[in-house]
């Protein structure tokens, strides 16, 4: 659920929202079909999830907390990292969540071991996802940068040289002009669909 930067700051709302709308009629479904369903795992699992809904639900939140402020030009993208990397916290506490329901539910005893292992892995997977955040902002600004000396010197080089006299232009002229508009046009419309 991770944003792209193609999408605009709206779709990136809209589409959050719906996810989130999804997950709640999901588990308004499931807690109507326990009176319907008389699986033992069924019920096994509605329990689960509805101990978990807090859980689940600030996971939902800060993903999307965490898209909104990716969708920001720089400055303000900032703190999205950040938001982030808590919210993989929140997941892996989620994960080892389903490894226990999991070793109540068969009788194994994995959720042992992987509460151990969390340990090591909560930090670990803290600071990547943060790094790989900040990595991502900084690459993001490098090819902006980079687009924009590009566009810096295609527009200095094609530039028509203005005319010695008042004589009137030449064909010469005007096939620069339309080429500095055909760069204007397709240069604007780049940047539209970076915006999206």
């Amino acid at each position: 659920m991770w944003p792209n930067k193609q999408h605009s700051l709206g779709w990136i709302f809209v589409t959050r929202m719906i996810g989130i709308i999804s997950f709640l009629i999901v588990v308004v479904l499931a807690n109507i079909l326990v009176f319907y369903v008389s699986s033992p795992l069924f019920h096994s699992g509605v329990d689960f999830l509805n101990l978990n809904f807090w859980l689940l639900v600030l996971i939902c939140i800060n993903i999307f907390v965490a898209d909104i402020f990716g969708a920001f030009p720089f400055p303000l993208n900032l703190p999205a990292p950040i938001i982030k990397a808590i919210g993989s916290v929140f997941v892996i506490a989620f994960v080892l969540r389903v490894f226990d329901w999991v070793d109540a539910a068969t009788g194994n005893n994995i959720y042992h071991y992987f509460w151990l292992l969390s340990f090591v892995i909560v930090p670990v997977v803290f600071i990547i996802v943060l790094m790989a955040g900040y990595y991502e902002i900084i690459c993001d600004l490098w090819a902006k940068t980079k687009i924009r000396e590009e566009s810096d010197v295609v527009v200095a080089g094609s530039a028509p040289k203005p005319p010695a006299n008042s004589s009137p232009k030449s064909w010469d002229d005007v096939s620069a002009e339309l080429r500095m508009m055909l760069y204007e046009i397709i240069h604007r419309f780049r940047e539209e669909i970076r915006k999206r």
